[in-house]
């Protein structure tokens, strides 16, 4: 796999300023807020402006010095990110790793990253479309599935989800495709 191949997860966006020394506080979007801090090393995503084409997505590693827990959060510094106004530029950044990084789930896990883009078939093999996203929504997990139409199919293992086939790339699900 070359880097242009390599597969890039967003696990975090700064947030506001901490302190005035170019500390930040950062969102993040793992699982347990603290994993953030086990990814080494951290990327940020750039264009690459080059005239005449149209932009392309390159990651950069972030040159994060140092970052640690801070009550219920997490704060991070950035080299050359010394003041508050520099702290502020940063804001609304996202934060990635490769998706190498990330440790093999266990059996019948699966990373959310690695569902987008699977197509998801009823069990009657009814194409429904294919997986857009993953929504938390507090009871359970929700993939966005697009076809001929959006459907949200909640993500219930054994009573929706029957199959996940990575290497066939489908999912197999009990789901009336009539259903709204």
């Amino acid at each position: 796999m070359s880097a242009r191949d390599t597969v890039y997860i967003t696990v975090a966006r700064i947030g506001a300023p901490y302190g005035v020394r170019g500390w930040v506080k950062l969102h993040s979007y793992t699982e347990q807020a603290l994993n953030l801090l086990d990814y080494d090393p951290w990327y940020f995503r750039v264009e690459d402006g080059t005239a005449g084409s149209p932009p392309a997505e390159v990651y950069l590693e972030a040159p994060v010095t140092e970052a640690r827990e801070h009550g219920k959060g997490i704060v991070a510094h950035f080299r050359g990110c010394d003041d508050r106004d520099a702290a502020m530029r940063l804001r609304g950044r996202e934060i990635f790793i490769r998706r190498d990084q990330l440790p093999e789930p266990d059996e019948g896990e699966y990373y959310w990253v690695d569902l987008v883009g699977l197509e998801v078939k009823t069990l009657q093999d009814v194409s429904l479309g294919v997986v857009q996203e993953m929504m938390a929504t507090g009871a359970n997990d929700v993939m966005v599935v697009k076809g001929e139409r959006q459907r949200l199919i909640p993500y219930v293992m054994d009573h929706v989800i029957k199959q996940v086939d990575l290497d066939g790339g489908t999912i197999r699900v009990d789901w009336d495709p009539d259903y709204e």
